[in-house]
């Protein structure tokens, strides 16, 4: 963990600008991590639950225009 705590100590030394781009890049790398997963777990049917909600509120007319 020695590592870890040293990580933490030079990221609170960074300059504003810079933790700012670096906060965005985790940002971002989580995103697509994110969006990795989303993928798979559309293609693995996992969220066909959803669709099918969507439809049955659709057909039931319960759904609100933005």
């Amino acid at each position: 963990m020695v590592q870890l705590a040293e990580i933490k100590s030079k990221i609170e030394q960074l300059p504003k600008q810079e933790y700012v781009d670096l906060r965005n890049w985790f940002a971002e790398k989580d995103w697509k991590i994110w969006d990795k997963q989303i993928k798979e777990d559309s293609y693995s049917g996992k969220l066909d639950f959803l669709a099918k909600e969507a439809l049955h509120e659709k057909y039931n007319d319960n759904l609100k225009t933005l």
